[in-house]
């Protein structure tokens, strides 16, 4: 008996197997094959001069060296960077405290469902919409300005595109907009996956709302709250459709509002794919780096 169940059980494993296929090949084929190829032309010299196609040459980490070797790509980086922190920050503080509202029975707040919606919806809107929307609005003589200045607060038009803080501030504020109430879903899952026992607990020995939330809830959503991170992370360094339409693709003023996935769109636009290769190469280093620093100073976290 123990035989033809163990048999049975065994070929119920081969559809486990079957039903994997799928995915595989649309791995193998979308992923994994073009993954390889990039690193591979990334050691090779091929571009257009003109109407004169040079390459493939082989020419081994020249690539790289000459990527690294430039300013703009430190620049870029720098870019990326800010403009991905301007728009975290706000959006993990904001989601951390409405997940916190929704969550909390006690304060029974009336249609969660409907705002749960809305917060939700931006997330629905494509990127490059959302980036036209903004173009529009803040444009020189757009409906921010004029409202800005029929209530007296400015005496001209503020050009909002000529400055570098105010481009950036507004690739932020829409990055924000566009991923916090799909961070707050996800740390409202986890929330609403803590032993309630805990709080009970804690209220009875007298715990404010505050010490709860900072002391029980905070420490058992660090899991949650590392994920959210290293996937924001990868999203912010691959941030691209918003300053490139905001900005009409020249990261203007000064270049303070390119980044990397722009100035690799760049190197494919001038089909130099060498070079393209390998900046996608070493994007993808830096984002393993960036990642393993995220786990590794959660982890010390946890021991202590």
């Amino acid at each position: 008996m123990q035989k033809k169940k163990v048999s049975a059980v065994t070929s119920y494993n081969k559809w486990g197997y079957f039903f994997l296929i799928p995915f595989i090949v649309i791995f193998l084929i979308f992923q994994l094959i073009p993954l390889v190829s990039t690193v591979y032309y990334s050691f090779f010299e091929n571009y257009r001069s003109g109407l004169k196609q040079i390459g493939p040459n082989f020419v081994g980490l020249g690539n790289y060296a000459k990527l690294l070797s430039q300013k703009h790509f430190l620049t870029y980086f720098k870019n990326t960077m800010i403009m991905w922190v301007m728009g975290f920050v706000p959006q993990i503080i904001v989601s951390l405290i409405l997940g916190a509202w929704f969550t909390d029975p006690s304060l029974r707040l009336k249609g969660q469902r409907f705002f749960k919606t809305v917060i939700y919806l931006p997330n629905l809107i494509m990127a490059s919409a959302f980036a036209m929307l903004f173009f529009a609005l803040f444009a020189d003589s757009g409906p921010v300005n004029s409202i800005l200045i029929n209530v007296g607060i400015l005496e001209k038009p503020y050009k909002f595109m000529s400055h570098v803080w105010s481009v950036r501030g507004l690739v932020a504020f829409m990055n924000f907009l566009m991923w916090f109430g799909n961070t707050t879903i996800l740390l409202m899952a986890g929330m609403l996956g803590i032993d309630s026992s805990l709080f009970e607990a804690a209220q009875v020995d007298g715990a404010t709302a505050t010490q709860i939330f900072f002391q029980i809830t905070l420490p058992l959503l660090r899991p949650i709250l590392v994920y959210v991170m290293v996937t924001s992370l990868i999203g912010g360094l691959q941030m691209f459709d918003v300053p490139q339409i905001l900005t009409n693709g020249t990261g203007d003023p000064m270049s303070s509002s390119m980044t990397l996935i722009m100035f690799l769109n760049k190197h494919l636009f001038s089909k130099n794919y060498g070079m393209a290769g390998a900046l996608s190469v070493i994007l993808l280093i830096i984002t393993g780096i960036l990642s393993m620093i995220i786990f590794k100073t959660t982890a010390q976290n946890e021991v202590k």
